[in-house]
């Protein structure tokens, strides 16, 4: 290009005028980014251990974050819970796009991943803090949750459903080494997942 007509005042705007809206652009995507729909839902399955992996292979999942909630006691350790008598449960909150994925697919993962005809306890884990419950965050997610274990029920696969329905209270996050502890640790956590017949007892109960 002739260096004489490059210096031209309208060239310089156009060009100017192409770098903001390339910035503008890659600004609008990253507000998107961080404005995308988000909601929680919170869910006691057994051990916190193995209910991380179901839900973080799911497209729209956000996080997950291993815990305890439906307890007494503020910020109890794992030690106070793992002992009983805090009230707490081992659960998982599911940070989630709901734009992606909807509660009722949440629910559908929930349910094929624990033992619902027993009272506290999942599997080799015995205790009220191995109870299961979904713990709702508003009245449609308490809607999906009912008419979800209402289905069950009709369904005449099972006998006494245990799973619990209540309204999510304060939610406290595991110690650290405690989250994503299937990738931390993925031996010690199949040899404990294998050891407890967690799987085998799934695949009794809603076939493989």
């Amino acid at each position: 290009m002739n260096a004489r007509r490059f210096n031209q005042p309208w060239i310089w705007a156009l060009l100017l005028a192409a770098s903001v809206l390339v910035a503008a652009t890659a600004m609008g995507k990253d507000m998107s980014d961080k404005q995308q729909k988000t909601a929680t839902a919170i869910f006691a399955g057994g051990c916190f251990w193995c209910m991380e992996p179901p839900y973080d292979k799911l497209d729209g999942v956000i996080s997950t974050t291993s815990g305890y909630t439906g307890g007494h006691v503020e910020n109890p350790t794992y030690e106070q819970v793992s002992a009983g008598g805090t009230g707490h449960a081992e659960a998982l909150k599911v940070v989630y796009n709901p734009d992606k994925i909807g509660y009722a697919q949440l629910l559908e993962v929930f349910w094929r991943n624990i033992d619902p005809t027993v009272k506290d306890r999942q599997f080799c884990d015995v205790g009220n803090q191995y109870r299961t419950a979904i713990f709702y965050e508003n009245d449609e997610q308490k809607r999906l949750a009912e008419e979800s274990k209402q289905r069950l029920e009709k369904s005449g696969k099972f006998g006494a459903i245990y799973t619990e329905i209540v309204p999510a209270g304060p939610f406290y996050p595991a110690e650290e080494y405690h989250q994503d502890y299937y990738q931390k640790n993925p031996i010690r956590y199949k040899y404990y997942r294998w050891s407890c017949g967690r799987d085998q007892r799934l695949d009794e109960l809603w076939g493989k």
